[in-house]
């Protein structure tokens, strides 16, 4: 009797990179962020463990359940809020507004509000939204060859050598070949002392201040400018027959269950999910959920590392993570922008959606991804008003 073990190699570079990724993009925020709390060495390394194993159990689950390419992340504009709003509450307080954030996750998740709105926005506009968050990544990998010639120069030759021949292993290779160019030239940085899982308990304590100047904005924040997005890539993608109520609802119940130890907001990812969903991570898109499932392996080891992750990830130059983010999601920028454009009546509000999100205005504390979709759907409504009555006059 034999075994098959259905994880390549190209399941695997796919999946770290997602993680290198969504940990070196915002990691800092997060300390930022439990700074603002008065949070201690140990409470901070408790945040970090609650986080990556919150984001590793569900990745997992979620996506070996549907069999889709589902990815968890921590709410980053949540953390960027965080940083504010938590110098007037005390850690107490601060645990009591993830524990209000999570129920309301879980409210409009498994109550169906949040699939009902998804399911009459137009694919049109999602994939002009996904675009228009990604671009910066296809920019930043020409800015990471402005600062690194040699190391991007050389990963970027490599890259676009093997993409046609090695779909599969080229973003491992790649990766392989920037790490060992950083470490000939001693661009990395020295590895911190490993620290292993920790989890500390708070009781919280449940006021209207927090509930008012935290809970309620990093709600907010986290479905319009996480969830919305995220739901945006699966549907653009191919996988919207995914239900999104269960995918929701669970992303906030694990976060109720791990908000006392530091887990703010767990959503759907976007990018992390898009580096899943690519060729690199595999020719067959049905194949795709092995990839999110590595990478919500390596979540679950980085929630047992606990702060430890991101020193490790911090040794890495800058320039190498821009360029192999930017690779790696040159082809889902191109199909998203392909996809805005192809319906002609649809066009100019899907380039509104797309120069508004690429924008990165903020306003209310709310990022640019919803008021790129909200002022695109505005257009479209008023064109088809104006199409209807043109048509019966």
């Amino acid at each position: 009797m034999s075994f098959h073990f259905p994880v390549r190699l190209h399941h695997l570079s796919s999946g770290l990179v997602a993680v290198l990724v969504g940990y070196t993009s915002s990691a800092a925020i997060i300390f930022q962020a439990a700074s603002s709390a008065g949070a201690t060495p140990a409470q901070l390394g408790s945040w970090m463990t609650a986080l990556g194993l919150g984001m590793g159990a569900t990745t997992l689950g979620l996506s070996w359940y549907y069999r889709a390419p589902i990815l968890t992340a921590w709410s980053t504009p949540g953390a960027a809020l965080l940083i504010t709003s938590l110098h007037q509450v005390t850690m107490a307080e601060a645990i009591g507004a993830f524990i209000l954030c999570a129920m309301l996750l879980m409210v409009a998740g498994f109550s169906g509000l949040f699939a009902r709105l998804m399911h009459r926005l137009p694919l049109s506009l999602a994939a002009a939204m996904l675009a228009g968050i990604l671009l910066r990544f296809g920019l930043d990998l020409f800015h990471a060859l402005e600062q690194a010639p040699w190391l991007v120069g050389s990963m970027l030759l490599l890259f676009l050598l093997l993409k046609r021949r090695m779909p599969r292993y080229t973003l491992a290779l790649v990766l392989l070949l920037g790490i060992a160019l950083a470490a000939a030239s001693r661009q990395l940085q020295p590895l911190p002392t490993m620290q292993w899982l920790q989890l500390q308990w708070t009781a919280p304590v449940f006021s209207w201040q927090a509930l008012l100047g935290v809970a309620l904005p990093l709600f907010v924040v986290t479905m319009s400018s996480q969830n919305l997005p995220g739901i945006a890539v699966l549907r653009s993608h191919g996988y919207g027959d995914v239900p999104i109520s269960p995918l929701i609802g669970c992303s906030g119940l694990a976060n109720l269950l791990l908000a006392p130890f530091g887990c703010f907001a767990l959503n759907l990812a976007a990018i992390t999910a898009a580096l899943c969903m690519t060729e690199q991570a595999d020719i067959e898109p049905r194949r795709r959920y092995l990839a999110a499932c590595c990478a919500g392996g390596l979540y679950l080891l980085t929630g047992v590392l606990g702060a430890s992750v991101a020193g490790i990830l911090a040794s890495l130059p800058a320039p190498l993570i821009m360029a192999i983010a930017g690779m790696a999601l040159l082809t889902t920028l191109g199909n998203s922008l392909l996809q805005s454009l192809q319906q002609e009546p649809e066009r100019e509000a899907a380039l509104l959606t797309f120069l508004v999100t690429a924008s990165g205005i903020q306003f209310a504390g709310i990022g640019s991804p919803f008021w790129g979709l909200l002022g695109g759907s505005a257009v479209l409504m008023a064109s088809r008003y104006h199409r209807r009555h043109s048509t019966t006059g």
